[in-house]
């Protein structure tokens, strides 16, 4: 249950950011659809749940190292190349819109032009780029409980505050510019766009994790946290729409709203938030398109963060008003074809997780010192187990020696040192 836990945090912490961090994203896929608005959201967040825990659990069944790998398993060769092409594309776009962002932030906050605020933003991406990122960004992520905690005083402070009338603020809400036509529509694409997002990390993630059903069990977690993140966040904004409507960040206007100081504080939160966004984009965006070429990482690195700043000066609301649904119907186009992998292969994922679990119980008896090393017997049966494995029999035993020495507090041998077990190296060869 640790390892799901993990996962689910892992899993929130990637939709937070360009999700719904600023409010905008919610008041244009939602509240803009007034009550049906929210129920969409319950939608959304249905639908989060199980396509969540299906591409976490695909990314494990295929211990993926990059999304490809998945891709390329579940979908004819040009879909494949497609959804790849479309996730780099992504990056770029989500990336910019990040910029400008930033520039909404303290534009809003306060008053400075929107340049200096993405010129800012802009400047920090580059020379993070040169410094250890993983880091960097694990410090920036903590950051992640806070707008979270925030997000609940203001569900709890509007709650209090709760107005005795309310039949004004539907018409407000339907004021206000919609992302798409219809709230059904809105909902599906809201949750594909998100997913979008974050499926090249969700199947990495998914990919360090030898149990397919934790991987699952996770994504499923994730989704229930993240929605009910949603459900909380389009309540507080839809109840203090007559104090919000027209904003670029709503979110910072109900803390604004509540006090100056308050609104200063969340108001660099949130620029964190879309700065380790921002720096997640561009740098695996540099990654990908340089991995046949990793020397130019770099001036590429470079290239492609000073385009989305000039981009940037589009707007943030007009830019995540098409952006943001474009990404959402290739999105669903992604759900759909994972769906459809995911039920048909349902009996192999069955096999290859029961599979792991035996290897799991024989891994637990090799590094337990409290137990007995493997006999002849468990040796050949781990050799057996791991020819029938859908991936690399050598590589996963690896992974499940791993997972089984973290939940056990051991250290595990790396890949290809000795181990002190003759058994052991017996399993090796």
């Amino acid at each position: 249950m640790r390892r799901s836990i993990t996962i689910a945090l892992a899993f929130v912490g990637l939709l937070v950011g360009a999700g719904f961090a600023t409010g905008q994203e919610v008041v244009q896929y939602f509240i803009s659809f007034g009550y049906m608005g929210l129920v969409g959201a319950v939608i959304a967040g249905a639908i989060m749940i199980f396509s969540g825990a299906i591409i976490f659990q695909l990314g494990s069944y295929f211990q993926a190292s990059d999304h490809n790998a998945v891709f390329k398993n579940v979908a004819h060769p040009w879909v494949s190349k497609f959804l790849d092409v479309t996730t780099i594309i992504t990056l770029f776009a989500i990336g910019f819109v990040m910029l400008a962002g930033a520039g909404s932030n303290l534009e809003q906050q306060f008053g400075w032009p929107t340049w200096v605020g993405a010129c800012l933003m802009t400047v920090l991406v580059l020379v993070t780029g040169f410094l250890d990122v993983d880091k960097v960004t694990n410090v920036i992520s903590a950051i992640t409980p806070f707008i979270i905690i925030a997000i609940l005083v203001a569900f709890v402070i509007t709650l209090l505050n709760f107005p005795e009338d309310t039949s004004h603020l539907n018409e407000i809400a339907m004021q206000q510019d919609s992302a798409l036509p219809h709230w059904l529509l809105s909902a599906v694409n809201y949750t594909a766009m998100a997913l979008m997002l974050g499926v090249s990390m969700i199947l990495v993630i998914g990919g360090n994790q030898s149990s397919t059903k934790a991987a699952f069990r996770g994504g499923v977690l994730g989704g229930i946290i993240f929605t009910a993140m949603l459900l909380v966040l389009a309540f507080v904004i839809f109840f203090n729409i007559d104090q919000v409507a027209g904003l670029d960040l709503p979110l910072l206007g109900v803390f604004d709203a509540m006090h100056p100081a308050v609104g200063f504080v969340v108001s660099w939160i949130i620029y964190a938030m879309i700065y380790n966004t921002a720096i997640g984009m561009f740098y695996a965006l540099a990654k990908r398109l340089t991995s046949n070429h990793p020397e130019k990482f770099v001036p590429v690195f470079i290239a492609v963060t000073l385009a989305g700043f000039v981009v940037s000066f589009l707007g943030f609301s007009n830019l995540l008003g098409w952006v943001y649904p474009v990404i959402g119907y290739i999105g669903m186009v992604m759900i759909v074809i994972t769906t459809v992998a995911w039920f048909r292969g349902r009996r192999r994922l069955g096999r290859e997780e029961r599979l792991r679990e035996r290897m799991a119980e024989l891994a637990e008896q090799n590094l337990d010192p409290d137990q007995d090393d493997l006999s002849r017997e468990e040796v050949k049966e781990v050799k057996e187990l791991a020819k029938k494995s859908r991936v690399d029999g050598k590589e996963l035993w690896e992974s499940v020696k791993h997972d089984v020495a973290e939940d056990l507090d051991l250290d595990v041998p790396e890949a290809g040192e000795q181990s002190a077990s003759s058994n052991e190296k017996s399993v090796q060869k």
